[in-house]
């Protein structure tokens, strides 16, 4: 049996522009050392605070020599091509020659930091180069420190820390997607228009490709065993071990035999090795003679149809779904596959997006009904508290929900989701051990199968977000930070009972404010554009703001504090009106490929 790694091989890497007076003749030469010690701290800064998806440092490329003219700029972004630099960061503590000195790549994310210093400002360069990247259309990010530095000094100030930061977590997300795959197992689910592959968006915002196979290459595979034998026996041994199996709740008279609930059983398992081995592919086939299907199709991400064509006959998809989005299963502890329920493609690009920010799991949930206090009430005689005491919105889906989301891992004491390096084993079996699968109900799932069953912890703070998709418009992204909060059983019970009690349940409570979105929780839930949504541990919004603005994708709804929010600087060209401006700057430079 071969570990199978679902890690990108290569990842991107953070180059680092020095850029410098040119004039020779004693001002160039005393700004060598100053200039190139900036760019050695940023580069510090970024390898110490940042990880890529497998936990280790982000890598940066810093130019072979400061740049003060063409040719040296030219030197350095042969570099840059050459080490795979996805990102770059331009820094200087003076003047330079502006359009002279500026990285020109098209579609590469980029930031100047111009020292805020006296002497010989970098800032001056920092305005001239920005009205550069301006009029050449190449959007461009300003970080500029509110303190004024001394020439010497040799501290990164905490704003200007930050901001670095925020740039480099969105921008290595654009760099990671690009040639990567979104993999289609399966077609448009129930009529449920983010299952509708739109391969204008991937390819033209993303940079991705499109992949498809029809369900029936599951079924095929199912059928002529093109899985790890020896790895089949190992994950059935570990699954009767900690996946817990669930009441029943079907009508006893459709009850099945022990026999088919384990045949179904190991359907489920090998359907998640099966779907694995899609995305990614799986050298051990190549050994049992399946070299083709050995191979995977690169993707990032994927969705599977289920409903209904393969649910009204097979095992459903939700174990699959959700052991691939855990990050762990028989094989240990590992980083989080993304796998959409119904095959909702943009809320996998949802998910995917707060996974290569946080390489934290995500959450695949219906957003599904808002309790206003009043409601809760009159139900269950319960009054709603605390967070809680403006109403609540029940998160739940048919059991695609990571593992991770039951709130068993711990940060500091408190319930938390975290990168699979930081997750212990005693954390592991505590997921599975707040987990257990019961039976699919019939009404829904004809072909049989097992949900996951959970209640996430409540006080995890959490990041909701969702791409739609707008006629004519295109793409639009929608974020709402939050908590997570716990009703009392019986009163969990209660309401949970009025729905389907067979599948993992999130009760969350957004940030109110005063914009009509968010001016109560009812208006959030009317406001939000579908049935999904993705989210994970954290408030992460500004981090999804940025890197919407990165691939021209508009946020329709928010409710980040406006210090946080950091785009383009193009975009205050655009108008006062900061929600206003970044729709009419994402139309005006339209898609990044």
């Amino acid at each position: 049996m071969t570990k199978i790694d679902n890690l990108m091989k290569t990842f991107p890497k953070v180059g680092i522009r020095p850029v410098i007076d040119a004039r020779l003749g004693g001002i160039r030469e005393s700004l060598e050392k100053t200039t190139m010690d900036m760019a050695e701290r940023v580069s510090e800064l970024i390898s110490s605070k940042l990880k890529y998806p497998d936990g280790s440092p982000v890598q940066c490329v810093i130019s072979d020599s400061t740049i003060g003219r063409v040719p040296e700029a030219q030197l350095c972004e042969e570099k840059f091509v050459k080490e795979g630099v996805g990102l770059s960061i331009t820094v200087t503590p003076c003047w330079c020659y502006g359009t002279e000195t500026i990285d020109m790549h098209p579609t590469r994310p980029k930031a100047i930091w111009g020292f805020n210093g006296t002497e010989r400002p970098g800032a001056v360069y920092l305005a001239a180069a920005l009205a550069g990247h301006v009029q050449k259309g190449l959007p461009a990010f300003s970080i500029y420190g509110v303190d004024v530095q001394d020439i010497d000094s040799t501290e990164i100030p905490e704003d200007v820390e930050e901001r670095l930061l925020q740039f480099t977590r969105s921008g290595l997300v654009v760099a990671q997607l690009k040639g990567k795959s979104y993999l289609s197992i399966g077609s448009v689910s129930m009529g449920i228009a983010g299952s509708i592959v739109n391969e204008g968006f991937f390819q033209d915002y993303l940079g991705m490709r499109n992949e498809y196979v029809d369900m029936s290459e599951v079924n095929r595979r199912l059928e002529h065993n093109i899985f790890d034998q020896e790895e089949f026996q190992k994950a059935l041994v570990w699954v009767k071990e900690h996946c817990m199996e669930g009441k029943n709740r079907n009508p006893e008279r459709i009850h099945k035999t022990r026999q088919r609930m384990d045949e179904e059983w190991e359907i489920v398992v090998k359907m998640t090795m099966i779907c694995r081995d899609l995305m990614i592919g799986n050298p051990v086939l190549k050994e049992n003679g399946f070299g083709e299907e050995a191979l995977g199709h690169n993707a990032i991400a994927a969705g599977f149809q289920g409903q209904r064509q393969w649910n009204d006959y097979m095992p459903n998809g939700d174990f699959m779904e959700a052991l691939l989005n855990s990050s762990f299963d028989w094989n240990g502890i590992r980083n989080p596959f993304i796998m959409a329920t119904e095959n909702d493609c943009l809320n996998g690009v949802s998910m995917l997006f707060g996974y290569l920010l946080t390489n934290q799991a995500q959450m695949f949930s219906d957003v599904r009904t808002y309790w206003s206090p009043e409601s809760v009430k009159r139900v269950t005689g319960h009054t709603l508290e605390g967070r809680a005491a403006n109403g609540i919105i029940h998160m739940i889906n048919s059991g695609s929900s990571t593992l991770d989301g039951t709130g068993r891992q711990t940060k500091d004491g408190n319930p938390a989701m975290k990168p699979f390096w930081e997750i212990s084993q005693e954390e592991v079996d505590d997921c599975l051990a707040a987990t257990d699968w019961p039976p699919a109900m019939y009404e829904y799932f004809r072909g049989g199968g097992y949900s996951s069953h959970f209640v996430t912890k409540g006080g995890m703070p959490v990041t909701i977000c969702r791409i739609n998709m707008v006629k004519d418009l295109g793409p639009v992204m929608q974020i709402a930070e939050g908590w997570t909060v716990e009703l009392p059983e019986e009163v969990h019970n209660t309401l949970d009972l009025r729905t389907d009690p067979t599948w993992p349940t999130t009760w969350f409570v957004p940030k109110l404010n005063d914009s009509k979105p968010f001016k109560n929780v009812y208006a959030v839930m009317a406001n939000w554009g579908a049935n999904h949504c993705a989210f994970s541990y954290g408030h992460f919004g500004h981090d999804l703001i940025t890197l919407s603005s990165m691939l021209r994708i508009p946020v329709n709804m928010h409710n980040v504090e406006e210090e946080r929010i950091f785009r383009p600087k193009d975009w205050a060209s655009f108008g006062m009106h900061e929600e206003s401006a970044d729709y009419r700057a994402c139309n005006n430079y339209g898609p990044l490929y």
